[in-house]
């Protein structure tokens, strides 16, 4: 594991990807973080995660991962000027 992919975005920035580890759906549909991933991403418990996807030819073919209040804080600084001017 741990191959990096340089890539670029839609937005023409590159992006690194890499595989953190591999992970299984149970029979409920659930899955279950590492909890090195969740140290080093800072989620304990009651953390909210908001789970944005990326389609491609109709499909989705990537999920990312945000921390839903840092996602919140981010949309609020780039788009809140936005509707404030409204």
């Amino acid at each position: 594991m741990g191959r990096k992919k340089e890539a670029v975005d839609e937005c023409g920035a590159p992006e690194e990807l890499k595989v953190e580890a591999i992970i299984s759906v149970d029979e409920r549909g659930q899955t279950i973080l590492p909890k090195a991933i969740r140290d080093r991403f800072g989620l304990g418990p009651g953390d909210k995660l908001a789970v944005v996807t990326k389609e491609r030819h109709g499909k989705v073919c990537c999920l990312y991962m945000f921390k839903a209040q840092d996602l919140m804080v981010t949309m609020k600084d780039r788009f809140g000027p936005l509707l404030e001017e409204r």
